[in-house]
């Protein structure tokens, strides 16, 4: 059912209902809601649209490549932003023109077996892993939003997570993609060989020059693309040119830069993952740490135990998570958050005999086949790094080891709710630096955000050396536009001197686009554009996401001013 769109969008998308089946919805609620994601920026849409399926995503790419071509300056800037669960912290799901939410309908699970799952992008992961899990598989790469994201999402940002440690980045885990590209026409994406890849050069339509242009860009810049890539092991910054073609196998992959493009480069229709084995126990260890001076010392002991994760909150978190622990009873009901309760007594106790909260709380998790195993690698390095003098606690079974899976998830959304008259602003919320320069990094990170006196907390996966950083701002406030820009210069500027990356999993969007130039250089940003160009000439696809992004486009959200 189409809902009456208001008089300003009613003339211009009259003509995409009699062959568009889904839902067209230009209605004030709407608009208000899809006006946010989970980033600190509020754009409002013209319409919000929702695909029956595959069909309805085409037309909407023809019909809007036909407006562009009428070169009216209604439909002159007309675009389409692809949407899931709009979790996205970074603003890349958000936009003034249509967006394009697959949630309400192209949320439907395909084949699933215990090797990959074929699913729609509009899928919550929740729904997906009830079954996989069928299966004794998982696709393991969600991030901590795992309970409220979709997987469409997962891919347009390249996410990680708690277990990306074991597992990588959700590139990793892609065996084909459907996709509809600016022609208007679906297509497979996946590895190709040697041969194939020049089989689709010579194809004489838009999918073979596609091909045939990326393979020249990338094979007249080679050298210069592979020594742009961040000495990270995550990374989420820009194209991933360097990922796309390996000499040395031959496989071309495209899957590898389409994952992670925000939508920018077409539109996913279908995803499937390749799915990992499920071990059936796990357990963890949890480092109590007062300061940060030794946890490069100590992540670079705790690694070659082969851990699945390595995670920490800090003192706030915890605060947030005593403070406001009555939030867990609408969650778990009244018994479960009893529970819950009595897991916190150990870490009371610590705290009550130290007399302040550890500075930061570091999780060490494994996974096996039985719990003996497991108990019998926990217990050995909790002897290997008990030189370090740390409080180190083994927890006693999965479900104490929950409470601290939960306030690690939970941080940000008690943030986001417990704050009066201002938000939570995640602008320097993902960079990631090798974990041996942490005891520099992170202590000089602190010192410049506390200039600013702001109010944040910390939370990341030192194994990767990757640190979530979220501030509290009153964006009302004329000021706090110019503090975010100054802010993220300087933290990035220190980004670059310790040779990482400004974002390893939560992507670049409408914060972090601008800032691409002083990671990469003006070359590599060339680069990146020519590749848009070749996907999206009219660049109908999420603009102003990974190339074309300002700085005053990020003044212009803040606050939706």
């Amino acid at each position: 059912m189409n809902s009456t769109p208001n008089s300003s969008s009613e003339n211009i998308f009259t003509s995409l209902k009699p062959s568009f089946k889904g839902d067209i919805d230009a209605s004030e609620a709407t608009l208000t809601t899809y006006s946010h994601d989970a980033s600190l920026f509020t754009v409002r849409p013209q319409v919000v649209v929702f695909p029956k399926d595959t069909e309805d995503v085409k037309t909407l790419v023809t019909w809007v490549q036909a407006k562009r071509n009428e070169n009216a300056p209604e439909t002159a800037h007309l675009s389409i932003t692809p949407r899931s669960a709009g979790t996205d912290m970074s603003g890349g799901s958000i936009n003034n023109s249509i967006l394009c939410d697959f949630t309400r309908y192209m949320n439907t699970i395909g084949e699933v077996t215990g090797e990959y799952g074929v699913v729609q992008p509009g899928c919550y992961y929740r729904n997906f892993e009830k079954e996989t899990l069928k299966h004794q598989a998982i696709m393991p790469t969600y991030p901590a939003s795992r309970e409220i994201c979709a997987v469409g999402g997962m891919v347009a940002n390249n996410s990680g997570g708690e277990k990306s440690l074991k597992y990588g980045k959700t590139a990793d885990h892609i065996k084909q993609l459907k996709v509809v590209f600016a022609d208007g026409n679906e297509y497979i994406v996946k590895p190709l060989n040697a041969q194939e890849i020049q089989t689709k050069i010579a194809q004489n339509d838009f999918e073979g020059s596609i091909y045939a242009k990326l393979w020249k860009l990338i094979q007249d810049n080679y050298e210069k693309i592979i020594v742009a890539k961040p000495d990270v092991s995550k990374n989420s910054a820009g194209y991933y040119l360097w990922n796309v073609y390996n000499k040395s196998t031959g496989v071309f992959d495209l899957c590898q830069l389409i994952v992670g493009s925000q939508g920018t480069l077409g539109i996913v229709t279908e995803i499937t993952f390749a799915l990992v084995p499920v071990e059936p126990y796990s357990n963890m260890l949890v480092v109590f740490l007062p300061s940060l001076e030794h946890v490069s010392e100590l992540v670079d002991e705790i690694l070659p135990s082969g851990p699945d994760s390595e995670e920490s909150y800090d003192d706030a978190s915890m605060n947030l998570a005593v403070k406001f622990f009555f939030d867990f009873f609408k969650e778990l009901g009244f018994w479960g958050a009893i529970k819950l309760g009595f897991q916190f007594i150990p870490d009371a106790w610590t705290v009550l005999i130290s007399g302040r909260i550890p500075k930061l709380i570091l999780m060490v998790e494994f996974t096996g086949k039985s719990e003996s195993e497991i108990h019998d690698r926990l217990v050995a390095l909790k002897a290997k790094i008990s030189h370090f003098g740390y409080k180190i606690h083994i927890a006693r079974s999965s479900a104490e080891a929950e409470k601290y899976w939960r306030i690690r998830r939970e941080s940000f959304n008690l943030l986001r709710k417990h704050t009066k008259g201002k938000k939570t602003a995640p602008f320097i919320d993902d960079i990631i630096v090798k974990p041996e320069y942490l005891p520099e990094f992170l202590p000089k990170v602190q010192a410049l955000i506390d200039e600013y006196k702001l109010v944040y907390t910390i939370a990341g996966h030192p194994g990767n050396g990757n640190f979530h950083i979220i501030p509290l701002m009153d964006l009302n406030s004329p000021l706090s536009a110019d503090v975010i820009l100054n802010l993220s210069k300087r933290v990035y500027d220190l980004v670059h001197e310790y040779h990482g990356s400004i974002t390893a999993e939560h992507n670049d969007g409408i914060i972090r686009t601008p800032y691409l130039l002083q990671m990469y250089g003006a070359d590599i940003i060339e680069l990146f554009q020519e590749t848009k160009n070749i996907f999206d000439p009219k660049n109908i696809f999420n603009p102003g996401k990974k190339v074309g992004g300002t700085f005053d486009d990020i003044r212009t959200a803040i606050g939706g001013r």
